[in-house]
């Protein structure tokens, strides 16, 4: 019988990449990328496949640059920030807008690009490109007043920093974490340096930053392997600061290099998110808050793959829980029914990378080897998926219950559609549980008595908790940041972002997790 799936004509790869390609000519050549550095588009680097998660096949070539290239890299965007720092604030702002306006016009597109290099889903590829772009606009309105106080808001004329702002981010959010934040920078007078996330979106950060670029903002764009240029965007003399969006264990090493630099940073490092359940009976509303957290796969910072739950209450929790597990709908994420263009709405596509999802299946049979009890496997067969397509970058839904301490599972952010449900009798419990990965970035209580909700909520370690709702990254003027191990550095979100990346009084104290102090806004 015939598949009806099929991709419609528009969202082919080879039409798509011809639009984008002349969007952002100076991006391509052919289907390899350039680099921008220097002042302008560059050929050089080594040559690299760009593997989709999506069926496996090519989308076109990296070019990877070496360490002496990002020096030189470095060194030109230094003296690009000594004269973007001498533009006034409205003639910055007139560019930030005009390079908003050019890749609003390539919304879809960028959203269509996001959803072949990172496998997202159309809505949350469309979503994650029009936070970018709303969220910069928020701060085009706001910005003069965030560069007019000091960090106890008090009247201040902020300054750029010494140098321009180098980006090491993740590859789950290019638009919404790293283009938004890069954008921020520049309208606080900084040039930025950005590298490419090694396992997405870098065609998708191209054309961004080629509509930046035509727009006159001073930015760079590497591609390369982080051991390789991670000296040169770190630890560099004309750096100014550090944005870096990763795991723990590529944070911990870019911390190390910081050490002794003295450098403004932000390092977010994820932790593992927990809710908890306890004394709680609203479950309708508690399932539509697990249905949502399954977009994108669990691939988020912000996501909770950990259920601490009451022992009387696992049962209905469970009768709660399973339905909405057999309501996600995972695939290929542009897979359209037969006879209709219209993209599919899927919770979730591939993990980004076959190597990725070979590693959690591994991580799944570890801690079943140490005793985990299996309470839900998912299948592929479940999926939709085109004929003959390859699928070894999809993971199907996974619930364990009590994995063990010598897990992996058990610490870690799994990054992927795999949950784990730990049982508790007291409160002492649930709140050491709640606290298992030192630090987290968010957690939430689900409780019927809100009082008690709150009080258990100062005793958990996460940045944000949230009472009987999930939180998130938040928008706009919304603080974010991490608690213990999730988080070094500056704060960021609303005025902190601005404040993080500017100068103020030299006696200033930052909201932030920093070697010799803590400060949290409240949240």
């Amino acid at each position: 019988m015939t598949n009806p799936l099929h991709v419609p004509q528009n969202a082919q790869w080879p039409q798509l990449l011809e639009r984008v390609s002349k969007v952002a000519s100076a991006g391509f050549a052919d289907d390899r990328l350039r680099n921008l550095y220097g002042g302008s588009w560059q050929d050089s680097g080594t040559p690299a496949p760009l593997i989709t998660p999506v069926d496996q096949t090519t989308l076109g070539q990296l070019s990877k640059v070496d360490e002496a290239t990002a020096l030189a890299a470095v060194a030109y965007a230094h003296e690009q920030h000594r004269e973007w720092a001498g533009v006034s604030l409205a003639d910055r702002k007139a560019r930030v807008l005009a390079a908003v306006e050019a890749m609003t016009a390539a919304r879809d597109d960028l959203a269509l690009v996001l959803a072949w290099e990172i496998g997202k889903p159309w809505k949350l590829a469309c979503a994650d490109v029009d936070r970018a772009l709303d969220g910069v606009r928020w701060y085009l309105e706001h910005v003069d007043e965030m560069l007019a106080t000091d960090a106890e808001g008090r009247p201040f004329e902020r300054r750029p920093l010494p140098g321009p702002v180098s980006n090491i981010a993740s590859w789950n959010y290019p638009m919404s974490v790293l283009v938004h934040a890069e954008l921020v920078q520049l309208l606080a007078g900084n040039a930025v340096v950005a590298k490419t996330p090694t396992q997405g979106g870098a065609v998708c950060l191209t054309v961004a930053h080629a509509l930046m670029h035509d727009a006159g903002l001073p930015v760079t764009l590497l591609s390369g392997d982080g051991s390789t240029l991670s000296s040169a965007l770190v630890r560099s003399a004309e750096i100014g600061a550090l944005a870096f969006v990763g795991g723990r264990d590529n944070g911990g090493k870019v911390a190390a290099q910081l050490v002794d630099t003295g450098k403004r940073h932000m390092l977010e490092q994820e932790g593992l998110n927990c809710w908890g359940i306890w004394e709680f009976s609203d479950w309708e509303g508690l399932a539509a808050h697990l249905k949502k957290g399954y977009e994108y796969a669990k691939q988020r910072c912000t996501a909770y793959p950990r259920f601490v739950v009451q022992r009387e209450l696992v049962d209905t929790f469970l009768a709660t829980y399973f339905p909405v597990l057999r309501s996600i709908r995972f695939g290929h994420p542009l897979a359209a029914d037969a006879g209709s263009d219209d993209l599919p709405q899927l919770d979730f596509g591939p993990l980004i990378s076959a190597a990725k999802a070979a590693e959690l299946r591994a991580k799944i049979d570890e801690a079943l080897h140490h005793g985990a009890i299996p309470l839900y496997r998912g299948s592929l067969d479940q999926g939709r998926f085109l004929p003959g397509q390859d699928t070894s970058a999809y993971v199907a839904p996974t619930t364990l219950l009590a994995p063990p301490g010598a897990s992996r599972l058990m610490h870690e952010e799994p990054f992927g559609p795999v949950d784990t449900i730990v049982v508790v009798d007291t409160q002492a419990e649930l709140l050491a549980q709640l606290n298992a990965s030192n630090g987290a970035l968010v957690a939430s209580i689900a409780c019927d008595d809100v009082d008690l909700a709150a009080r258990l909520a100062e005793h958990v370690q996460a940045f944000k908790v949230g009472v009987n709702k999930p939180r998130s990254r938040g928008d706009r003027e919304e603080p974010f940041g991490g608690r213990g191990g999730s988080w070094k550095g500056a704060f960021v979100g609303g005025i902190h972002l601005v404040h993080a990346v500017t100068q103020g009084p030299e006696d200033e104290l930052l909201y932030g997790n920093f070697p010799n102090y803590s400060r949290y806004p409240n949240v």
